[in-house]
């Protein structure tokens, strides 16, 4: 009997087109995976950034309660700037425990404060205009008038001052500089009343 052989193909050699075309496909994908990379690297290094500027510099805060209406509504959110050079009207945040508040600068140490019937508010014997407050209040007050703020420490007010338990009250009492986080300046939702925050 005749013994049948088994022809094997030989793999035909790639011409030089397809040897360039390979290459270029190796080449595009080294350079693929190589901005991908760097694109990924990037992305991560300004997303740490941004978390690093908003924290340091910057932090972003939601409101909570109707203390600070009209000025400011629940579930608003803005940026507060870091520092501690604050005027009269000025909007603080500030931790009482491990509640983040948002009140008015009204005095800092050493000044007087004094609040009639009416809901005047007096600082060093001088009226403070209060554009912001739509219906003047005496509010929970516990203190005793005039009162004089501690060393180290700063007197608040919510502008709605029926409702707001602030400095007045002993609950919440002047805050000492370890509890402020900032100034808030800037309002960035809801859309409709972006902007900065007077």
């Amino acid at each position: 009997m005749e013994k049948k052989h088994k022809t094997t193909a030989v793999p035909e050699t790639p011409n030089v087109e397809q040897l360039r075309s390979e290459l270029q496909r190796v080449r595009y994908r080294k350079r693929y995976r190589s901005v991908l990379r760097s694109t990924v690297y990037m992305l991560l290094v300004s997303a740490a950034c941004a978390v690093l500027i908003a924290t340091i510099f910057l932090p972003v805060l939601q409101i909570y309660g109707t203390s600070m209406e009209p000025t400011l509504s629940e579930g608003e959110i803005v940026l507060s700037v870091k520092g501690m050079d604050f005027e009269t009207g000025d909007l603080i945040s500030f931790y009482v425990g491990n509640k983040l508040l948002v009140k008015r600068y009204v005095a800092g140490p050493g000044q007087w404060v004094h609040i009639d019937d009416a809901g005047n508010v007096y600082v060093d014997d001088v009226l403070v205009d209060e554009p912001y407050v739509e219906e003047k209040a005496f509010g929970d007050c516990n203190i005793e008038l005039p009162y004089q703020v501690p060393e180290s420490r700063y007197f608040v007010l919510g502008d709605d001052r029926i409702a707001s338990v602030d400095s007045r009250n002993t609950a919440v009492g002047c805050i000492g500089e370890d509890q402020i986080v900032g100034k808030i300046v800037f309002r960035v939702w809801p859309f409709d009343r972006f902007g900065a925050i007077h």
